[in-house]
Formats: structure tokens, C-alpha cells, sequence
């Protein structure tokens, strides 16, 4: 369980933690691991890409306003690993479970 844990938390460090993740589990393949998988490689995948288009606004409060729900996204699902939860993020989880399925 332990390593499972540890997977699932690296997962949320960085987009290249949850690639490295992705090969921590790839011989166990826990569900615990793949379910903050999916959810952490969800969360900066959709980062990066609405990131490219919000920085286009040019405008401090809607790129705050950004940030701060990706970072209240990320604390939840990066407490949930570190709890041993398996909470889907708040509006997009489901989404991203499904979308990334064969993790």
C-alpha cells in the first residue's frame, strides 16, 4: 500500500511527476495509484491548455482568478493521495476518470 501511496502522491508534483508515476505503477497497477493518476495528469492537462487561453486575457483577475481554482483543485487532490481518499476533484474528476480510463 505504501508504494501505491507514493505513486499517487508524486502523481500530483509535477505534470513530469505524473509521468513518472505512470511507470511507478505500471507493474503494480493499483487502483489507488491509477485513480490520482488520472486525476493529477487531468489537472495539468487542462491547466496548460486553458492556461494558453487565459493568458490571452491580459488581465490580472481572470488569470488570479485561474490560478487560484487549479491550485484549490490541486490541494484537494493532492490531499486526498496523502489521506489515502479516493475523491474525484470537484466538477471535472468524473471527466477525467473516464478520459483517461486505460491508466
Amino acid at each position: 500500500m505504501e508504494q501505491n501511496k507514493n505513486a499517487a502522491i508524486v502523481a500530483y508534483l509535477t505534470i513530469i511527476g505524473a509521468l513518472i508515476a505512470i511507470f511507478m505503477n505500471s507493474e503494480s497497477k493499483s487502483t489507488f495509484a491509477s485513480f490520482h493518476i488520472r486525476q493529477a495528469l487531468g489537472i495539468f492537462l487542462t491547466f496548460f491548455a486553458l492556461g494558453y487561453v487565459i493568458g490571452y486575457f491580459d488581465d490580472w483577475m481572470v488569470s488570479s482568478a485561474f490560478y487560484l481554482f487549479f491550485f484549490i483543485l490541486w490541494i484537494y487532490g493532492f490531499m486526498g493521495a496523502l489521506n489515502g481518499q479516493q475523491k474525484s476533484i470537484p466538477m471535472l474528476g468524473e471527466f477525467y476518470q473516464k478520459l483517461f480510463k486505460n491508466l
